[in-house]
């Protein structure tokens, strides 16, 4: 998937990026109202059909309003990689391109983002020998195998995702080099797949925490809940990408027995800021991002980004 591709269109996508609960939807919505844009989904959650409330996912009036595009691509029991997202993300700009229709990239998924503009990172093929052996493993002891082989990558790899934990100590077991550096080797040669205008939206910690925990509350009012019972009653088992959409696993285990809901909206504040902290992380690294105040009155923000936009034309 890597390489170099035309970046045809008079208009270059606006890529809205920041960490969940920033506000970049609303950003995005408004900038699409006023600019005449559609909206594309970088998000590997909003993929999944029924996955409505926990993954924020645009309501049905909104997409009445703006056409937006890969949201309910596949069912929740069903995988989806981003190469696959790559595969129809292009699709989708170059039809947008071919009828003059100015793009919205946006959603929470620093990884599509990564993939979309810079490719995929191949490396050595899948052996499924070595996988298997290393899934035996579990988190903890995977982390800290790949700490002492390559500790820039166990750095940005979270404990809990034991497929790129995996994938590290195959590429470093196949090749004996560690990926955090065949990956860096590889970006330094990688032209921009798409020409974008970045935006982010950053926050002060605590007030970004504080609006987490709202969050939170506020999709158990909407029925979160409720729509976590209703995937269980119509799938045997959500697929292993699903699974990883945050705060659902939490509810699964509630509705299980396992715990009380209090203590599963505890497990979802905290492992949801967990996720927040790791996306700015992996979107600082986008040094092409201008980064706007999301305190700031939406009006403000939107006009910024207008101009940012229309200056990159």
């Amino acid at each position: 998937m890597a390489g170099s591709e035309k970046m045809a269109g008079e208009f270059p996508l606006l890529v809205i990026l920041g960490p969940t609960a920033s506000g970049k939807s609303a950003l995005a919505m408004e900038l699409a109202r006023v600019c005449g844009a559609e909206m594309l989904s970088v998000d590997s959650m909003q993929v999944y059909q029924g996955m409505d409330i926990g993954t924020a996912k645009p309501t049905h009036a909104q997409r009445k309003e703006i056409r937006h595009h890969l949201l309910d691509c596949v069912g929740p029991d069903e995988q989806f990689s981003a190469a696959k997202f790559i595969e129809m993300a292009d699709r989708t700009i170059a039809e947008a391109d071919a009828r003059g229709v100015k793009m919205i990239a946006t959603g929470g998924t620093p990884m599509y983002f990564k993939a979309l503009f810079e490719g995929l990172f191949a490396g050595p093929s899948a052996d499924e020998s070595v996988r298997e052996r290393l899934r035996l493993l579990g988190g903890p002891e995977l982390h800290e195998r790949l700490q002492q082989v390559d500790a820039a990558a166990a750095e940005r790899i979270h404990v809990g995702d034991i497929m790129r934990l995996v994938r590290a100590l195959e590429v470093h077991e196949l090749t004996g080099q560690p990926i955090s550096v065949l990956q860096k080797q590889w970006e330094q040669n990688q032209p921009a797949r798409h020409r974008a205008v970045w935006i982010g939206l950053k926050w002060d910690r605590d007030v970004l925490n504080r609006r987490i925990n709202a969050r939170a509350k506020q999709m158990i009012a909407e029925g979160w809940l409720e729509e976590v019972k209703g995937l269980l009653a119509k799938y045997p088992a959500l697929s292993k990408t699903a699974q990883e959409a945050t705060g659902y696993a939490q509810l699964i285990e509630h509705l299980q027995g396992h715990m009380t809901l209090d203590e599963a909206m505890e497990k979802i504040k905290i492992a949801t800021r967990q996720l927040a902290r790791r996306q700015m992380k992996w979107f600082k690294r986008f040094r092409q991002v201008h980064w706007l105040e999301g305190d700031r009155p939406l009006e403000l923000n939107v006009a910024e980004a207008q101009r940012l936009w229309n200056d990159g034309k």
